[in-house]
Order: C-alpha cells, then structure tokens, then sequence
C-alpha cells in the first residue's frame, strides 16, 4: 500500500466492527510501575516544552503568555511574558524554538494576536539559569495567519535544513484549508527571518495544504516531516509530509484512497488520540494525546500498528519530547478547563522509553 498508506485504521459501519486489511492499534504492554520522575510542577496551562541544550528547558504558558524556565539543578523561573499575546478560546502563547545566527540566540513563539496568529522572534539574554528576553525587541516573523476559538495549530519546529516550519489550522475556514492562497489549514516553511523557503512548491510559505489542526511536527533520521492533526469527529490523522501535498481536509478525513488527496499513515478516533505534540526517537514517533490521556508510538520505519503507554495515568497529554538517557519527557495538560487538575499539575514528567 506504499508508505503514505494506512497502517492501522478501524471503523464502525452499521453497527459492526470493520477491520481493513491494516491492523488495528493495539495497546503496549503495562508500562505501571517505571520510574516517573516529576521536573516541574503547578504549571498552568502548559502548551510546549523546549528542551536546552546542556538540561533544563523552556516552557510556554498559553493563557498568560508566560516563558518559563526548568533549570538543569530542578529549579523553576520565569523568563519573561510574550508581549502582544491575546488569549481566548483554544488561542494564547503556543509553540517555542531557538535558533542561533550572527551572534544572536533567538527565541521563537507561536501566539494569538489581537486579530490573529502570529511568529515573533526575540533575543534570549543570559546563561542557562538566568535566561531572560526584552519584550521591546521582538519581531514579527510571519503573520495574518487566521485565528478562531478553536482551530489554530500553534506547532514551529526548526528542519534538519535549517527553515522553520510552523503548523497551522482551519481557524474554522474550512474551504481554505485547500486554497494555496490562504495561511490556514497549512504547514508553512519559511526562512527563519519569516521570508518564503527556497524550494516552496509554491513561491510563498506554504508548504503543504489541506489540513484541519496540525498540533504536531518531527523528523525522522532520513530527513522525512511527520505530524499529528486533529480530525473532526472519525479520525485522527498521523501524516507523512511531502512539499506541495494535499492532505484532503475538508473534502476527506481520514483514508479516502481518493486521486486528490494523500492519505494518513495511520490514525485514531479522536476519543482515543486528539494529538498534540509529537517526537521522534529512534525512529519511532511518539504522539500525545489529549482526550485519549496516553501517547501513542508509531514505528515510521517498519510500519507496525500504532501502540499506547501510559493510558489514563497522566489525563490530558499536550506534549513530548525526547528526553536524555533513554528517556522521554511528557508535558500535561489539564489546567486549561478541559481536564481533571491532579495533584501537582499540570507537571512535565521524565519516563523511560518503552
């Protein structure tokens, strides 16, 4: 079926249980019991998890507009606030990267505006420990990307080639989601001071087209982008990504086996799955999960069936991260009006990989 085919699909179809010739996704064995190592804690509302070279990290707070920093000795600070954030709704201080050039360490956010998404870009200052930023000196690098309640992606990664790339939604434009001529429903590829990429398939920053909520993006070791999006009411989707693509959204959820549109590798009903933020280790990618309350690993290079750790234990999953020593870090989220607030949270955890 190729690698853009469906490897573990399941639907119900008057009343019985339909198996394509994909397997099913199935459940890893217990992983109760392994070390759960808790880094910072009382976060409220957490969206990203930036990890920091030499330990500690970054960590945005969507409602307030907050940077906060996770020292490498377990201490918790505050950087700074996002200047401009406007939250509302599912909108407020998203996505985080770093990137360096001509002496300056540049830290990148994803935020609600006043009137729309946007990407800034600002000085980091300091040395790990006592990282800070000046709001005065921020710059816009991309924005008029549409805003709504609900629908605003918020994802930006930096490439194995250096562009950053930044995950968008429908803002609840579904018609435009297919449209090259409009920022939402997209992935995005852009130069890191916000120019289009060399090499867009279509001359602008549009890297790929027809999706609905993409919340997620990682690389696998052969340079290929992977990412989670939100389906609307049959599937999630776990989509291989290929420059110029159409990912079918809002004419097709899930596998269409359609001529116009390119299928998931794999997905989920979105009480089992909602993913959010995706990493990639080894080779596998692991998706977290807000409504299923697990992560999901996906192997990109043998194609097995999708399996789950960690079910129920955490609630609301928003993001993963790779962590150092076999480990990997997952960011919960249940203060943000949607989950069960458990003692601690919301909590950045460091587990063993599976």
């Amino acid at each position: 079926m190729g690698r853009n085919a469906c490897v573990a699909i399941a639907g119900i179809l008057t009343g019985m249980l339909v198996l394509t010739a994909c397997a099913e996704p199935t459940a890893a064995p217990s992983t109760a019991g392994t070390e759960v190592v808790t880094l910072a804690s009382d976060l409220d509302a957490p969206w990203s998890v930036l990890p920091l070279v030499g330990g500690g990290a970054l960590i945005s707070q969507r409602d307030d507009g907050r940077v906060l920093e996770l020292t490498a000795d377990g201490a918790q600070r505050e950087v700074g606030t996002v200047s401009g954030v406007v939250s509302g709704g599912e909108s407020g201080l998203h996505g985080l990267a770093m990137h360096e050039s001509d002496g300056i360490r540049w830290l990148y956010a994803y935020h609600g505006a006043a009137d729309d998404n946007r990407v800034v870009r600002m000085p980091l200052t300091g040395t790990p420990g006592s990282f800070g930023f000046d709001s005065s000196g921020i710059e816009v690098v991309l924005a008029g990307i549409p805003r709504a309640a609900t629908h605003n992606g918020g994802r930006i990664a930096f490439g194995p080639d250096g562009m950053l790339y930044i995950a968008t939604g429908d803002a609840g434009r579904r018609a435009e989601a297919r449209d090259p001529a409009s920022l939402a429903g997209k992935i995005l590829r852009v130069t890191p001071e916000g120019d289009p990429a060399p090499g867009n398939p279509y001359g602008t920053a549009v890297y790929s087209l027809g999706h609905r909520n993409v919340q997620g993006l990682a690389w696998d070791s052969r340079g290929d982008l992977w990412a989670s999006e939100f389906g609307q009411n049959t599937w999630d989707e776990l989509n291989l990504i290929e420059a110029g693509g159409d990912y079918g959204w809002p004419d097709h959820e899930g596998v269409a086996d359609a001529a116009d549109a390119i299928d998931p590798v794999a997905v989920w009903a979105p009480s089992e799955a909602s993913p959010s933020g995706i990493a990639i280790i080894d080779d596998v990618a692991y998706v977290a999960a807000l409504r299923g309350e697990r992560v999901w690993l996906f192997d990109t290079a043998g194609g097995s069936a999708p399996w789950a750790v960690h079910a129920g234990e955490f609630g609301r999953v928003r993001d993963v991260v790779p962590g150092p020593d076999g480990t990997f870090w997952v960011l919960t989220n249940n203060t943000d009006g949607r989950g069960d607030r458990r003692d601690g949270d919301d909590r950045l955890l460091q587990l063993p990989l599976p």
